[in-house]
């Protein structure tokens, strides 16, 4: 009689084991660790829409060498993420679908890249923007013309249910935004510019929120990248050479890698 109940009590030993050391389990060891496998890269403009021209250039052709330079650094040194692209080529992605594809593809994060212009032609330098609504007015300018690409799709309003870019009441709606990603989207945003200033010698003006269309419904971190100004003839000339257009991806590149290596050290 002893045997049997010595067994019961062993036995009841180990079903309570786990109950008692289980608050001692750390949560990485519950939980599977964080890693950024996919990425979007998006080329602004595209196709019929040249995007902002400068007095040689265009800027969807800027946009879209850049960006296919980051995507061509990233599966080389970062076997471990798959890049998927909005436009490999001069296609035009609408505004709607470039989000899209981030999100049907589950993206872990969303970079769109452009080019700047400004009517005072001596305006130049770098901009990274997340979104947020903070200085809507001083940033309306840029905002209003990168959301108008919108006005060149078919269908718009039914598309954007009546959104229209070139009014500030319409971007009331944008602060309903999720502020899930933000943090994450200001630290990438952080380092980009850092790495225009630092590594390549560009005038950063900085990080800026705006509600951008492309920022506004992707459910993961997303910037967009102001590469500079093509207005300015020296950023043109710059960002139009081989040099200029590798120097940058290759900032955007070392962001992004420095991002993940943040990230999934978390």
């Amino acid at each position: 009689m002893e045997r049997p109940r010595n067994k019961k009590f062993i036995l009841s030993i180990l079903l309570v084991i786990p109950f008692l050391f289980g608050g001692f389990i750390s949560n990485e060891t519950m939980m599977p660790a964080f890693r950024m496998k996919k990425i979007v890269l998006d080329a602004g403009h595209g196709g019929k829409d040249p995007g902002n021209l400068g007095s040689k250039s265009r800027e969807k052709d800027i946009n879209l060498a850049v960006t296919l330079l980051v995507g061509k650094y990233i599966e080389e040194n970062l076997p471990d993420v798959e890049v998927v692209y909005t436009r490999k080529d001069d296609s035009f992605p609408t505004l709607k679908q470039r989000p899209q594809i981030a999100n049907n593809n589950k993206a872990d994060l969303f970079v769109s890249i452009h080019s700047n212009s400004a009517a005072n032609k001596s305006a130049y330098g770098t901009e990274t923007f997340v979104m947020g609504t903070k200085h809507f007015e001083a940033n309306f300018d840029i905002v209003k013309r990168e959301n108008s690409v919108m006005l060149l799709e078919d269908n718009y309003e039914e598309n954007y249910e009546g959104f229209d870019p070139t009014s500030p009441e319409s971007y009331m709606l944008f602060n309903l935004a999720s502020k899930v990603n933000f943090e994450n989207s200001l630290s990438l945003a952080d380092q980009i510019e850092t790495q225009f200033k630092d590594r390549v010698g560009r005038k950063s003006r900085g990080v800026k929120q705006g509600p951008f269309y492309v920022l506004w419904t992707p459910s993961m971190p997303s910037v967009l990248v102001e590469l500079g100004f093509l207005s300015n003839s020296t950023e043109e000339r710059f960002l139009m050479s081989r040099q200029g257009q590798e120097y940058m991806a290759s900032a955007i590149y070392r962001s992004i890698r420095d991002y993940k290596e943040r990230i999934e050290a978390n």
